[in-house]
């Protein structure tokens, strides 16, 4: 394998794991439709940078170290699963007070600081993307021959920035659309919907 290939081969793998929604995706939209690029350039940056150093962690050996302390994934889990839980639960409130809700072209929304802070818990306190990136992408890009491990990393981490920045964009692009209450009332529900099931799949171990 080349390469250039590699690095293909790798890209289109992390943007597989990438792209299914979930809760990093689900605060990346709302936060751009709502607050702008103030703020969502920023959670856009922790989100692809966070991915960048987990990955390079799992092509360095770290999923071996992951993998042998259960304890750490267990102390995680729990506390990520408290964090999307009451997460979702602020989410379906919004949707059962729709006063609450603002137009996309409101000043309110979640400052910089408490979006970065939300995108940080989202990330580091998921075991999942401890075992998606760490031990799963670093274990594939590993299985590539000598130096291709690293351009096979790169291409993972490059459709990671690709996917985060897209998803910042397109998130600009609908603010018009919410203009409209109702369509907050649909958007957090989405948002309370994957962060519930999230929140109740790690409380169950799942």
């Amino acid at each position: 394998m080349t390469p250039f290939l590699s690095l293909f081969t790798g890209m289109g793998t992390g943007l597989a794991l990438i792209v299914a929604i979930g809760s990093q995706n689900a605060h990346v939209l709302r936060v751009g439709i709502q607050a702008g690029p103030g703020a969502v350039l920023p959670v856009v940056a922790v989100c692809a940078l966070s991915d960048a150093v987990l990955i390079s962690a799992g092509v360095l050996g770290v999923g071996a170290l992951v993998q042998a302390l259960p304890f750490l994934i267990e102390a995680i889990r729990l506390l990520g699963a408290v964090f999307l839980l009451v997460y979702g639960l602020l989410a379906l409130r919004r949707v059962l007070r729709p006063g609450v809700l603002v137009a996309a072209d409101a000043p309110a929304g979640p400052g910089r600081r408490g979006a970065v802070a939300t995108a940080l818990v989202l990330t580091w306190l998921n075991p999942h993307v401890y075992l998606d990136t760490v031990v799963l992408l670093g274990s594939l890009a590993n299985q590539q021959d000598g130096g291709l491990r690293w351009w096979w990393a790169i291409g993972a981490i490059t459709g990671s920035f690709l996917w985060f920045t897209a998803l910042g964009g397109a998130a600009r692009l609908l603010r018009p659309l919410f203009a409209r209450p109702g369509a907050w009332r649909v958007l957090d529900l989405l948002v309370a919907a994957v962060m519930l099931t999230f929140g109740v799949r790690l409380a169950l171990g799942g």
